[in-house]
C-alpha cells in the first residue's frame, strides 16, 4: 500500500481506526473522517501526523462529504482506496411499530451516507483503486426487530453492484464487506437492546448463533478491508465478503 491514500468514514470507530492501522501499517496515508473531533483526533495522534489527517464530517451532508474528498486531496495530494464505514445502529421494534423518524435516520446514515461518500470520492478515485463499503451480516440475512438496518445493509449492496458496473472501465472495484458480531461497544449495544439480557450474557447469546463461537476483533475485519484495498484482490468486484464466522450459512 506505499503510496495509496485511503478515505475512511465513522474513522474514529473501532473498526475505522482498527483499518486505518492497518493501512499505514502497509505503508498507506490515511483521511479520517467522523462525527467526534475528539476521537478523530485520538486516532490521528497514534497513527502519526505525517500517515493522517482527519476532518469532522457528518456524512449525510453532501457538502460536508465534499468537503472531506477536498481535505484528503489537499492534504495526500490523491485517493485509492475508499471504505464507507460510518454507521448507527437504530432501535429495536417490530415493522408495525418502527418509529418512522428512527427508520430515516438509519437509512440515511447508511445508504444516503455511502451514496454521498461514492458520489463524491469516485470522480477523484485513482483508476485501478478500490471502494469498500461496510454492510452487515444483516445485509445478506435479516432478524425480527431490525427492518431499518437491516434495508439499510441490503440497500448498500445495490448500490454496490451498480457502481461497481459503472466504474469497472476505470479498473475500479467495489465490494461489500459484510461482518457479524465484532466485541465492540457498538455491538454490544445491539446485543442488549435485542435481548433484554447485561452485556456479558447478551454477548454469550449472540456467540451461540455464531458457528465459531466468538465475535470477531475490528482488527479482522480491518484485515479483510486490506485485502480488498490491495493487490491481491484485483479481480475481486461487485461481490459480497462475509466476515461473520458462518452466521450466514
Amino acid at each position: 500500500m506505499d503510496g495509496r491514500v485511503a478515505l475512511i468514514t465513522g474513522g474514529e470507530g473501532s473498526v475505522g481506526a482498527a483499518t486505518a492501522r492497518a493501512l499505514v501499517r502497509e505503508g498507506a496515508r490515511v483521511l479520517l473522517a467522523g462525527l467526534s473531533a475528539t476521537g478523530l483526533a485520538a486516532v490521528d495522534r497514534e497513527l502519526g501526523a505525517s500517515r493522517s489527517a482527519w476532518v469532522v464530517t457528518d456524512v449525510t451532508d453532501a457538502s460536508q462529504v465534499r468537503r472531506a474528498v477536498q481535505h484528503c486531496l489537499a492534504a495526500f495530494g490523491r485517493l485509492d482506496v475508499v471504505f464507507a464505514n460510518a454507521g448507527v445502529t437504530g432501535v429495536i421494534a417490530p415493522v408495525a411499530d418502527y418509529p418512522e423518524q428512527e427508520w430515516d435516520r438509519v437509512l440515511a446514515v447508511h445508504v444516503r451516507g455511502a451514496f454521498l461518500t461514492c458520489k463524491y470520492a469516485v470522480p477523484v478515485l485513482s483508476d485501478g483503486g478500490s471502494v469498500i463499503i461496510n454492510s452487515s451480516v444483516v445485509g445478506l440475512t435479516a432478524d425480527p426487530g431490525i427492518c431499518a438496518y437491516a434495508t439499510a445493509k441490503h440497500a448498500q449492496v445495490g448500490l454496490m453492484r451498480t457502481l461497481a458496473k459503472e466504474v469497472a472501465p476505470r479498473a475500479i472495484r467495489v465490494n461489500t464487506l459484510h461482518p457479524g458480531p465484532i466485541d465492540n461497544a457498538f455491538q454490544h449495544g445491539i446485543e442488549v437492546a435485542a435481548t433484554g439480557l447485561p452485556p456479558d450474557r447478551a454477548a454469550a447469546a449472540f456467540d451461540a448463533m455464531i458457528p465459531l463461537r466468538r465475535h470477531a476483533t475490528p482488527g479482522e475485519i480491518a484485515a479483510a478491508v486490506l485485502f480488498l484495498a490491495g493487490p491481491e484482490s484485483t479481480f475481486i468486484t461487485g461481490a459480497t465478503i462475509p466476515v461473520d464466522g458462518g452466521m450466514s450459512v
